[in-house]
């Protein structure tokens, strides 16, 4: 059986992981590293992980022939190392805090934890390869590490702070639901326009907005990760906004408008139409934030997406 590269990735992506940037020295003496999301704890006795490595890597030669290497796990603050050591930058290195580490592998200030580990073997694995790294030395900071999953970072304590301060309110869950660069949106009683929403009951969770995406557009529904997180203090509600992706097919409710002629002026709720304009402004950069404050002002934590 065959499967869609794109589609099988986007698959995977639905595991919400940590960031790493695993680190060496090449034969030159010089550090290189690369942004990886797919490492794993392996054993304790003997102390071993795992990450992954493309074959296609500019950097798969000198990993995978070095004696050692670290994996530095990164913390929520970290999301500009994140994006440094995933593109080709000329000097990677130059934007981060680094040390030798006991092992002799660069390992980094400011981060969750991490490992020096001498490369324990190394496993062909279809169009990568898998490094097997024993734990010669490591850290814990305590700091929080960066999430990832679905295209984009999260921040895990900002969600859990934010979410849990509006508990002793209503909530209101809603989407921006995209598809071929087009929102839906459903109509009001008076002629407008707003996002797909609802008011969760007692034991409703996120899946319940995923549900009421499907019954209303008869779409297959990809959630994403929340976008918006904000109170409107005149309403007593707290408003919980997530980005979500809709499959093929005829929608069977709701009306798709594109992405950039969004009808703003059929929107009478103001809050609604800063979301909108946000997210068609950060649609066209593809680096996504979350928004946390009021109706009326917050702040936006970048969330940019990696490439």
């Amino acid at each position: 059986m065959t499967h869609d590269p794109r589609q099988l990735r986007d698959a995977f992506g639905a595991f919400l992981t940590g960031v790493t940037v695993v680190t060496t020295f090449n034969a030159e003496g010089q550090p290189i590293g690369f942004t990886a999301n797919s490492f794993t704890s392996v054993s304790l006795d003997p102390p071993l992980l795992l990450v992954c490595l493309a074959k296609t890597s500019r950097n798969y030669a000198a990993v995978t022939e070095a004696a050692g290497f670290a994996v530095n796990i990164l913390s929520e603050a970290q999301k500009d190392v994140s994006n440094t050591f995933a593109r080709p930058v000329e000097d990677r290195f130059a934007a981060v805090d680094w040390q030798r580490g006991p092992f002799g592998s660069p390992v980094f200030s400011s981060v969750a934890a991490w490992f020096d580990c001498a490369t324990h073997s190394v496993i062909d694995a279809g169009d990568h390869a898998i490094l097997i790294g024993r734990v010669e030395a490591f850290e814990n900071s305590g700091l929080t590490g960066l999430g990832y999953a679905r295209g984009g970072y999260f921040l895990p304590a900002l969600a859990d702070k934010v979410l849990i301060s509006g508990q002793d309110m209503p909530q209101v869950l809603g989407a921006v639901a995209e598809r071929d660069g087009a929102v839906l949106l459903t109509e009001t009683a008076d002629g407008g326009l707003a996002l797909p929403a609802l008011e969760l009951g007692a034991g409703d969770g996120v899946d319940a907005l995923a549900a009421h995406l499907v019954s209303l557009s008869g779409l297959p529904v990809q959630p994403g990760l929340v976008y918006s997180i904000y109170e409107d203090t005149r309403a007593r509600r707290q408003h919980v906004i997530y980005r979500a992706t809709l499959g093929d097919g005829a929608a069977t409710g709701g009306v798709f408008f594109p992405v950039e002629a969004l009808p703003l002026e059929r929107i009478a709720d103001g809050a609604t139409r800063d979301v909108l304009k946000r997210y068609a402004a950060e649609q066209s950069l593809g680096n996504f934030g979350v928004y946390v404050g009021n109706q009326e002002r917050g702040r936006v934590h970048a969330q940019p997406v990696r490439s």
